[in-house]
């Protein structure tokens, strides 16, 4: 595995942990602590601006360039995160189950790539240790209702398809 596509990989994981404490900002913002999933959506903020703090420190120690894009997923981000806790608390649990699986899966190809490399055990475990949190966060939105947002499948489905955009893009730019 080349030293490109491994900033490729630690550019695009903190662009997406960034992307994820503006989702969850823009979600309180609206709700506040008056929404039934205030309290949850607090705790995963939380892991996640800790996610991002070490996507920053591991950037920054290794040089690696930031994604160009910040200002346009710090806006996508809180707007999303807004727009789906305008819907209800169920369309932001929809939010971040459709992200979470996005991530899953991306973290998941990541893993391997590292696994069957060898290249950075330092950056796979890190990885490893974020998947977890976020699949932690897929279970919670489950468990908090989800799928009974209004038109989930479609929603869920936009969602998903701009992570995987968003993933694509900020490899690269």
């Amino acid at each position: 595995m080349q030293g490109d596509e491994l900033h490729r990989m630690i550019r695009v994981d903190q662009a997406g942990e960034f992307g994820a404490t503006r989702i969850y900002e823009g979600q309180l913002a609206v709700m506040g602590d008056r929404g039934p999933h205030s309290a949850e959506i607090r705790h995963m903020a939380a892991q996640e601006a800790e996610h991002r703090a070490k996507f920053d420190a591991l950037l920054t120690r290794r040089g690696v360039r930031p994604t160009m894009l910040h200002p346009f997923w710090s806006a996508a981000g809180y707007g999303l995160g807004a727009f789906t806790a305008l819907l209800g608390p169920e369309a932001a649990m929809a939010c971040t189950a459709a992200v979470e699986t996005e991530i899953d899966k991306h973290y998941t190809e990541q893993l391997e790539k590292l696994e069957a490399s060898g290249a950075d055990p330092e950056l796979a475990e890190m990885i490893e240790a974020f998947r977890a949190d976020e699949r932690d966060h897929l279970d919670a939105a489950m468990a908090n209702g989800a799928e009974r947002a209004p038109a989930y499948p479609l929603l869920a489905g936009a969602i998903r398809l701009g992570c995987r955009f968003a993933i694509k893009v900020s490899e690269r730019i």
